[in-house]
């Protein structure tokens, strides 16, 4: 197939075995379901009450037992061609002879859940039903056994919330059209938030535990939620966390309920007793214009394992996850060559049951003058299946640099990171709580400087941050001055959702082409190495440089819009597709892909090998339907349980997160598919996004906010980088050259594009200046040839993001 024949004549072309279709094939969907399993994390499993014993009867209760929950709302979803739920998994097990199921119990549910989604209930926001006794008294006749399903639902666009509309106080209306429109934003967030039980689910939870010997309960949720009703409870014996699992969610719980899986996730995040002792709970919704990240380096474990008195509002700790089975984990020897360091740790399976373990190292680093985490992750390894009695032998390295802090007040060398004198010991593990000490540890002698920066990205209107003692650090504040601009203001609210132009060519002749086209050098001259990049957009008119700097129309099943499509140079419309739960084709288009398992769910794997598995498979979905660019990883950190969109996001720690990340592009683009790392940096919050202001310490930013999109850069350079919508430190994201240009291509060498969000309020002009090279869904032409014309944009500057947009083009087939 030639160069761009997918994206010039939108083929349509198998890719699959024998000619068949790839996307949404059972080959996908087998490995979504491999995925799912490999995240689910056992949390709790008193009396060894699962796996179920052969032959088990069961009671499913919960409206989620047939609500099953795949994933988020907005850019997560995936039109698909079924869902599997819990009972339905269920189902397939007592066919092969493994459970029995009281089906009265799930046709009321079923029946509940078709009535309300008659009566034009949202997709996932189904209530819970009232349990009627006669049912619940058939069940514990049936059984001693039941089966309590929570599920949620969250979205792009909106957060969640643990509190009620009443209890609101918008004291700040800033980018919103109106109070009442605030007003009525906020009903639809708060009515849909919830981290704790509603009151339904509590006396359900209630009934049931009352009723039954053994309850187990399966968390079919995005993100943290309240874990306190069931933790120290006797009453609930066993408790699984699937998270959202795709397609084949509700099967691969049903493996992990038999014992046909083992469960080998571990927590990607920090489970806290309750949503108020998390650092950013407080000022999460204080304002929807600004938000402050005073509780600075010390997100999640960070603050737990650090903080004093912190660490006794924990319940389940980063990392921990249990299993089937026992493991015993055995240090065995470190090597040190120069900065880099590898420890070997062997991990040997001494209980019953095969299952799989992660090995998780830890550092921790002297406080000294700039004060630090009490252990941070280090480097993480997970095993393959063992059989009981077999063992393993990991090797787990990270570089000692890594581990520098930044010193963004001067206390040492400012603008530096900095690795201070004293003993870097180590400490390796299954969570962050059950780690050993090692007998190896690293001294630095002398404090040195391992990278020497310069200040980018400096907050103003930041007061305070949080130290390692909990205390609270004052910083400088001081009134930024909003930039001048040589054009009129513009209206980008008004222009929300507007589509791409579609630009005319004149008429011309079927079989001879016109001259001046003859006269055009063509794209396929600079892949074919023929013309070189720099001559080849020479020849491009400051109107046809500035056209590629915005959004294109669809084309085939595309819904999120294209990029280059200049024909007449033999620029083709590479298209696309939104992620990063699985390829998103509106239904209309009657294409059902594959629904991948959350974001969340594969950070649970800690298995980067099988993240890179999916994003090839997810990439020749895209290309199969002739589209070029995944708007995937989403790698956005976990500060906050009550951000809507957490279940897009892998994880509170960057590390993590960077991993995940960079091997989910390293599969998609071994397809020669683009991949598009977003959203750059610290959209952590949905409520006004367009218009929040991040306020956010320069050491926070460079140590865990930027941190995962600096592990993908260097690891994988992914095609493109998605700008966020939101402001940091009172500058768009999207006009940020300290971000785009500065750290992001001067300090980490990007050699891709940059894109904006779709729909941006920044300025296009402001933001090609800046380093954001695309504008999507569509530029604004008119305003930037008006910018050109004012002086305030260069043809240089339009030429530098074209041949980047270019250059992402050459790479994809």
């Amino acid at each position: 197939m030639k160069k761009w024949t997918r994206a010039l004549y939108q083929p349509c072309l198998p890719l699959g075995k024998g000619g068949t279709r790839i996307t949404g094939s059972a080959e996908h969907i087998s490995l979504s379901r491999k995925a799912a399993a490999e995240g689910i994390i056992l949390l709790k499993n008193e009396n060894h009450c699962l796996p179920l014993k052969k032959g088990s009867k069961v009671a499913l209760f919960g409206k989620g037992s047939v609500d099953y929950v795949k994933g988020g709302g907005g850019s997560g979803d995936v039109t698909v061609a079924y869902i599997r739920n819990i009972y339905e998994g269920m189902k397939e097990k007592e066919a092969e002879g493994k459970v029995s199921l009281l089906h009265e119990l799930s046709a009321f549910y079923e029946e509940n859940v078709r009535a309300q989604y008659q009566d034009g209930v949202d997709p996932g926001m189904t209530v819970e039903p009232a349990l009627p006794d006669e049912l619940l008294h058939q069940a514990a006749a049936f059984t001693d056994t039941a089966i309590l399903c929570i599920s949620r639902f969250s979205g792009e666009g909106w957060d969640r919330s643990s509190t009620t509309e009443k209890d609101l106080k918008p004291k700040d209306y800033a980018g919103w059209d109106s109070e009442d429109a605030f007003a009525a934003r906020s009903a639809q967030i708060f009515s849909r938030g919830d981290f704790y039980l509603t009151d339904a689910e509590a006396a359900l939870a209630e009934q049931v535990t009352a009723a039954f010997a053994n309850v187990i309960v399966v968390l079919n949720v995005g993100g943290v939620v309240d874990t306190s009703w069931f933790y120290a409870n006797p009453a609930i014996s066993s408790v699984l966390l699937p998270w959202q699992g795709g397609m084949e969610g509700g099967l691969a719980i049903a493996d992990a309920l038999t014992g046909d899986c083992n469960p080998s996730g571990k927590l990607p995040d920090t489970f806290a007793r309750s949503l108020a002792d998390y650092p950013s709970s407080d000022t999460f919704h204080t304002s929807t214009a600004y938000v402050d990240y005073t509780e600075d380096i010390y997100v999640g474990y960070r603050y737990f394992e650090t903080i004093p008195g912190a660490s006794e509002l924990v319940n389940y700790p980063f990392g921990y996850g249990l299993s089937y089975t026992d493991f015993s984990v055995t240090y065995l020897d470190t090597h040190a060559d120069k900065s880099l360091i590898r420890v070997q740790i062997q991990v040997t399976n001494i209980g019953a049951y095969a299952g799989k373990e992660v090995v998780q190292l830890y550092v921790s680093a002297p406080q000294g003058l700039l004060g630090k985490p009490s252990k941070v992750l280090a480097a993480f390894r997970k095993t393959r299946l063992l059989l009981p009695g077999e063992s393993q032998v990991l090797s787990l390295s990270f570089s000692l640099e890594d581990i520098a802090s930044y010193d963004d007040l001067g206390k040492i060398a400012p603008s530096a990171y900095i690795l201070e004198a004293g003993e870097y010991r180590l400490f390796a593990g299954t969570s962050i709580r059950d780690v050993q000490l090692l007998p190896y540890s690293c001294t630095v002698e002398d404090t040195r400087i391992t990278r020497q920066l310069t200040a980018k990205l400096v907050p103003h209107a930041l007061p305070a941050r949080m130290r390692s003692d909990g205390t609270l650090e004052a910083l400088s504040t001081c009134r930024k001055e909003p930039e001048t601009s040589p054009l009129p203001p513009q209206d980008l609210f008004s222009l929300e959702c507007v589509l791409p132009e579609t630009r005319a060519i004149p008429r011309q002749s079927l079989f001879t082409e016109r001259e001046a086209i003859k006269e055009h050098k063509m794209l396929l001259e600079v892949y074919e190495g023929n013309l070189s990049l720099s001559d080849f957009t020479a020849q491009l008119s400051v109107k046809q440089l500035i056209d590629i700097l915005g959004g294109q129309p669809n084309t085939g099943v595309s819904n999120t819009f294209g990029f280059g499509n200049l024909c007449e140079f033999g620029i083709p419309n590479i298209t696309t597709a939104d992620g990063p739960a699985g390829l998103r084709i509106n239904p209309e288009c009657c294409v059902t892909t594959t629904a991948w398992p959350c974001a969340t769910l594969l950070a649970s794997t800690w298995d980067p090998e099988l993240i890179q598995e999916i994003g090839a498979a997810a990439a020749l979905e895209l290309k199969e339907n002739n589209l070029g660019l995944w708007l995937t990883p989403a790698v956005n950190i976990h500060r906050s349980p009550l951000c809507g969109r957490n279940f897009e996001y892998y994880s509170e720690d960057p590390l993590l997160a960077g991993i995940c990340g960079a091997a989910m592009v390293n599969g998609i683009q071994s397809e020669h598919i683009g991949a598009c790392a977003k959203h750059f940096a610290c959209n952590n919050k949905e409520t006004n996004r367009k218009n929040s202001d991040s306020r956010v310490s320069e050491r926070a930013l460079r140590e865990i906010y930027l941190k995962p999109f600096e592990i993908i850069v260097k690891r994988s350079q992914p095609y493109a980088i998605m700008s966020s919508y939101n402001l940091i430190n009172g500058v768009r994201a999207s006009e940020n050259k300290e971000l785009l240009t500065d750290i992001l291509r001067n300090e980490w060498n990007f050699a891709g594009m940059v894109t904006t969000d779709w729909w941006t309020l920044g300025e296009h002009y402001k933001e090609i200046a800046a380093g954001n090279d695309l504008k999507m869904g569509c530029g604004y032409p008119e305003r930037v040839e008006q910018a050109y014309e004012a002086g305030a944009i260069t043809r240089e500057e339009l030429e530098t993001s074209v041949k980047r947009i270019l250059g992402v083009i050459l790479r994809i087939d």
